[in-house]
């Protein structure tokens, strides 16, 4: 892409579980591939797998710390230049970074997917527009549960103690007070019909 002004980065927040995930891939689908793809903040964590010990435990991953803010930073620059860059690949079951990596070639629109964007000024900075997808708590924990029950391998024990050691209290402090940078808040408890065919002609 030969004029970086044209890369639009669009961040879409939200707690674990809160359905921006879905809303991403939906708006993505209804922007069409050619113009649009989605970069997901989970690409970013950092190796744990030598401080691993279980869920809940000494690994906090729903804190900051445990992603590569930095890394992304640098490859939403250079997104926004209309450069391709090399996304990390991180594996939920080993906590490991994968030695390779995926090419990310840039598009005209970016979604930018993660629960932690809009608390970090040097990635808000760099977004376009933000959109913050609003779910209950309740709602929020059935769907992780079932994700890291079914995609992840995780056990029971370890998912609820993880939520609520963890999830829960990071929520409270850094994702939930995010929501005040956002463009607009969304429901994560209805229909994202309407809001998706909004964004997309907005965005197009």
């Amino acid at each position: 892409m030969s004029q970086s002004s044209q890369v639009k980065i669009i961040g879409i927040s939200g707690g674990s579980g809160s359905g921006k995930t879905t809303f991403s891939r939906l708006l993505a689908e209804k922007l069409g591939p050619e113009d649009c793809s989605i970069l997901a903040q989970d690409s970013y964590y950092i190796d744990q797998s030598a401080n691993f010990l279980g869920d809940g435990e000494n690994v906090n991953f729903d804190h900051p710390s445990a992603l590569d803010f930095p890394l992304l930073a640098i490859h939403l620059q250079a997104l926004k230049r209309g450069e391709d860059v090399q996304i990390p690949i991180y594996d939920f079951v080993t906590h490991t970074r994968r030695v390779d990596t995926t090419p990310f070639p840039t598009k005209k629109i970016i979604l930018l997917d993660g629960t932690l964007i809009l608390s970090q000024p040097p990635i808000r900075s760099l977004l376009d527009i933000s959109l913050f997808i609003q779910t209950s708590e309740e709602t929020r924990f059935s769907r992780r549960y079932h994700r890291d029950l079914v995609e992840r391998g995780r056990q029971p024990e370890g998912i609820k103690k993880q939520f609520f050691r963890q999830v829960k209290p990071m929520h409270d402090e850094f994702v939930e007070p995010s929501a005040q940078f956002a463009t607009s808040l969304i429901s994560g408890e209805v229909d994202f019909t309407s809001h998706i065919n909004s964004w997309s002609d907005r965005l197009l």
